[in-house]
């Protein structure tokens, strides 16, 4: 389990690297091609319009062809865009650079869940993936303390480039160095991560998209997890640019004092795991108090004058909210049969990433018609979701069995007869 773990949160270091990236040279970019703070957002959700089309059919490849094989086209497709995005030489092809790379990193996600969850026995599942999925928040302090003074020395191409490279060494060391999946009772390991073509019985097996896709309490998850990410990706977006248009700070000091907020979500997400685990689920008693902290963090975020303060309580409210993510995951991976793992995962990502699409340019259309008070203010609205959606959600896996595999209602003769 251990190395799957490392090679997994490398794999994962490297996605959130590349895709925060983007945030820490918005200005730079602004800059260049001329771009208000709307079309700025737009660049942002480019990609997530793209990674979140991407979760369902990534489960479905996972399902089909293996979490391993699907996990290296990611790693290889992503890189390749990220390297091209540093060529990019106007806004349009900026905006399809980024979509393409949201293609190739969406699928990414439902096949390195259903790789841990393979490799990985029911009990220590949400503490491994607490750890594997710390890797975000690592990123976000690695990230803006390694690009910001690069980019103020190259470019903001340079940061393309350099992280391009980092996603071939991660391709390079899970193919030579991922485990075999573990046996599953007689059957041995899951279908397609030996590299050998996909038995058709293995396939057969597979249920069908539309019998996983109906599951409504997947949807209700996926809500909080829209809430959840409306505020990370609202803050990890607007908060360079805030830093520098308001504040004055450089873009080097810039990425110091983003890194402050990161470490805090690194230390929550993986207490959250913790949490999850002790708890057996039951994310209600996380969340709900974790989102009240955190909106009260927000609001007085937005509204304080003060540089120090702005950090404190963005710091405040990152950890609060950061306490979620894995929560969120915990009663559906325990739930979920093995074969609806990699789609049902996929229908949970699917709600942060449309977070990823509108918070970007809701927050700048705000802050240009308004203030970057207002757009801040704005994120306040994922805090109650999140916490309204944890309260709506089974909280145990037995609660949620008993609720997914409720039969769907069958329509009344006279409604099939009309």
């Amino acid at each position: 389990m251990r190395l799957t773990v490392v090679l997994l949160f490398a794999a994962w270091l490297v996605d959130y690297a590349d895709r925060l990236v983007i945030n820490l040279v918005l200005p730079s970019i602004g800059a260049e091609f001329d771009l208000d703070r709307t079309q700025q957002g737009f660049v942002v959700s480019a990609f997530f319009l793209a990674y979140a089309l991407c979760q369902i059919p990534g489960g479905m490849l996972a399902d089909r062809f293996g979490g391993r094989r699907v996990t290296l086209w990611a790693l290889l497709a992503w890189s390749v865009f990220t390297a091209l995005t540093g060529f990019a030489w106007s806004f349009a092809v900026l905006l399809a650079l980024r979509f393409a790379f949201g293609v190739a990193e969406g699928v990414f996600p439902p096949a390195a869940m259903k790789v841990l969850v393979e490799r990985t026995r029911p009990e220590e599942r949400m503490g491994a993936n607490g750890t594997v999925m710390s890797s975000n928040a690592i990123a976000a302090v690695i990230t803006p303390l390694a690009v910001a003074p690069l980019v103020a020395v190259f470019g903001w191409r340079s940061a393309f480039w350099s992280t391009a490279a980092l996603g071939l060494l991660a391709l390079v060391a899970v193919r030579r160095w991922l485990p075999a999946p573990l046996p599953r009772g007689m059957d041995g390991p899951a279908p397609g991560d030996d590299g050998a073509p996909v038995a058709r019985e293995a396939a057969a097996a597979s249920p069908p998209l539309r019998e996983v896709l109906r599951k409504g309490v997947l949807w209700r998850f996926s809500l909080m997890m829209f809430g959840y990410n409306t505020i990370i990706w609202g803050l990890n977006t607007w908060v360079p640019s805030y830093l520098s248009e308001e504040h004055g700070v450089s873009l080097t000091a810039a990425g110091a004092l983003v890194a402050v907020p990161a470490l805090g979500a690194a230390t929550a997400t993986v207490l959250g795991g913790r949490l999850s685990d002790r708890l057996g689920g039951h994310h209600r008693k996380v969340i709900v108090p974790g989102m009240g902290v955190s909106a009260a963090a927000l609001l007085l975020m937005a509204n304080t004058p003060s540089l120090t303060g702005f950090v404190v309580f963005g710091t405040l409210a990152v950890f609060a909210a950061s306490l979620a993510y894995m929560p969120i995951f915990a009663v559906p991976l325990s739930g979920l049969a093995p074969e609806y793992v990699g789609v049902g995962g996929a229908v949970i990502i699917v709600g942060g990433q449309v977070a990823g699409i509108v918070a970007p340019p809701v927050m700048g259309a705000l802050a240009d018609a308004f203030s970057f008070q207002v757009a801040f203010g704005f994120l306040v609205l994922g805090a109650v979701i999140a916490a309204v959606m944890a309260c709506l959600t089974p909280q145990d896996a037995t609660a949620f069995r008993a609720v997914a595999d409720r039969a769907p209602r069958s329509p009344s003769p006279a409604k099939e007869s009309a």
